[in-house]
């Protein structure tokens, strides 16, 4: 177990972990703390617990100290500059006539670094636009491209429901949420009444999501026939989900009455796979599909930033490089690609002129073989045999002449006896 304090830098933000060290921090009270870009003024939002070691990225950063004051007072200046710096970078913009919309400005606790947070439909190329900064500001520039989601969190709003968004006042990540949820309801599929202020399926469906798919499952289905408590059988009007109540179509009388039961009077066999048909347009279908698919995306890249412990990059994190960074980088490539395919070109041509070139020497040493075996057909090589056979004899006769005198050396050693010449039959004999 690891004994942290959970930390938030603004309404509804990420909550991060945090060594409390020996401080005594209660929920509510303002810290000051060392976080990837420098040092935050942030608030804790519970006491300290412990938790459990898989759930903490090691190591934890530290928490410095207890805001006191005077770095209250700091923080308060910091917001009255933040206003400052955003209409001077709004200026800039429309100066350099870039299609961006900024949304916000931030400055770290220590004044090291301010960002700037925008939206735009593609890569926006601001190097321009940052160097005019941080001439202005004379410190560190990050500007950052934010989503949809992410600035109607940011700026905040009213929804449909009269209320304040629920992404800015308490959720602090973006829930997935599907069209299956909206169905699961009984709510429209109209794109118009289930997407939120930020052009997306609204987060609230996943609110009572877990509610609804319990009470459905004890209801039965629109057009499913059922047997009232009294005998009579019938077919499925409609259903309310909330007080568990079922409208029946029976024959009563010889005629058809519509009469309302409750759920544990009915006996019935759910049609598993049956799905209700909707009415909708190929446009309204497409639109619903593309929000879908969008939600999924985001979801997917948050799971991803969790499981490898990075923190989120909307929030307080420079994930190994300022964005500005990364959008040069990417720009250079863009700029490089001609050259790229020039050299590339370039290449291919010399691997062709040297495939031609090893291509000509292989005929030529195949010429040079057949004009060989031509003139030992025609008993050029016949004296060449001779001289190799010759040289073959020689040396096998130096090899019998270097083992006699070892044989006759090893004898001589043994008493110095006095040696016996030997006939040659007698040396083939012996070796």
């Amino acid at each position: 177990m690891t004994r942290v304090v959970g930390i938030r830098f603004r309404t509804a933000g990420k909550i991060y972990f945090f060594d409390p060290l020996h401080f005594e921090i209660k929920r509510g009270d303002n810290v000051i703390v060392e976080t990837a870009r420098g040092i935050e003024f942030g608030t804790a939002v519970s006491d300290i617990r412990e938790v459990a070691d898989d759930k903490v990225i090691q190591p934890l950063k530290p928490v410095l100290r207890v805001a006191t004051e005077r770095d209250r007072e700091q923080e308060a200046a910091n917001k009255l500059k933040e206003k400052e710096a955003y209409k001077i970078c709004l200026e800039k913009i429309q100066k350099h006539g870039l299609e961006m919309k900024l949304i916000d400005a931030e400055y770290t606790f220590d004044n090291n670094k301010v960002l700037f947070y925008f939206t735009a439909d593609g890569r926006i190329d601001f190097r321009e636009l940052v160097k005019d900064l941080a001439g202005v500001f004379k410190t560190r520039i990050e500007l950052r491209q934010i989503g949809v989601r992410d600035e109607t969190k940011i700026l905040g709003g009213i929804g449909i429901c009269g209320r304040p968004l629920c992404c800015h006042t308490h959720l602090s990540d973006f829930i997935p949420v599907s069209i299956k949820m909206a169905k699961e309801q009984n709510l429209s599929l109209n794109p118009t009444k289930i997407s939120g202020v930020c052009g997306r399926l609204m987060c609230c469906l996943k609110h009572e999501e877990d509610t609804y798919e319990e009470l459905n499952r004890r209801l039965p289905g629109i057009g499913d026939f059922v047997t009232t408590e009294d005998g009579l059988k019938g077919e499925v009007h409609s259903v309310n989900v909330l007080r568990q109540l079922v409208k029946v179509v029976v024959d009563k009388d010889d005629e058809k009455e519509i009469l309302e039961y409750p759920v544990e009077e009915l006996r019935f066999r759910r049609r598993h796979g049956k799905k209700e048909q909707m009415e909708l347009s190929k446009e309204e279908l497409l639109e619903l599909e593309r929000m879908e698919r969008q939600d999924q995306i985001e979801s997917q890249e948050e799971n991803a930033e969790a499981q490898t412990g990075r923190p989120d990059r909307r929030e307080h994190s420079d994930k190994g490089g300022s964005q500005e960074r990364r959008e040069r980088q990417e720009w250079d490539e863009r700029q490089e690609r001609p050259d790229r395919r020039e050299r590339t070109g370039r290449d291919r041509r010399q691997d062709h002129a040297e495939r031609q070139q090893e291509g000509r020497q292989d005929r030529g040493d195949r010429d040079k073989g057949q004009n060989r075996r031509g003139r030992y057909e025609r008993g050029e090589g016949g004296n060449r045999r001779e001289r190799n056979q010759e040289r073959r004899e020689e040396k096998t006769e130096r090899s019998e002449n270097r083992r006699r005198n070892d044989y006759r050396r090893r004898q001589g050693n043994q008493g110095n006896r006095p040696q016996r010449e030997r006939s040659g039959h007698e040396w083939e004999q012996n070796d």
